[in-house]
């Protein structure tokens, strides 16, 4: 499996994203919090491409002492990837929906060294579901 330098660390905004595409094969490329994770740009759903939509926050149901609802609220902590396609929305951090567990974006390899992040590129065939 090749490794591919997909540019300098310092060049990617943080939290932020870059697709790109090697060969036939597109990559979404997240920072968050100083690290990066990576997907493959095919949504598990229906193929759409989920690392090209909106990041926002998880919308969370706040609940009162009472039990009732009390609205929404974005979390804090989390951030997601929307697929623009029918809006399946994945964790950044792990690649999985979040709320249904047999849906979860592929992960693609990545690290940093030397200031430069590389990606390192799936087999042949060993492409998403």
């Amino acid at each position: 499996m090749p490794e591919v330098n997909i540019g300098k660390a310092s060049s990617f905004q943080d939290p932020g994203r870059r697709v790109v595409e090697i060969g036939s094969v597109q990559i979404g490329v997240f920072q968050l919090d100083g690290k990066f994770y990576a997907y493959e740009n095919r949504c598990p759903h229906l193929g759409g491409p989920a690392c090209q939509g909106k990041i926002l926050p998880r919308v969370l149901e706040a609940v009162a002492e009472d039990k009732k609802s009390a609205g929404r609220v974005f979390s804090r902590d989390q951030l997601n990837i929307i697929c623009p396609w029918h809006g399946f929305e994945f964790d950044i951090r792990t690649g999985k929906h979040v709320a249904i567990s047999k849906y979860r974006l592929r992960p693609v390899p990545i690290r940093t060294g030397g200031g430069d992040v590389y990606v390192t590129l799936p087999r042949k065939g060993e492409s998403g579901p």
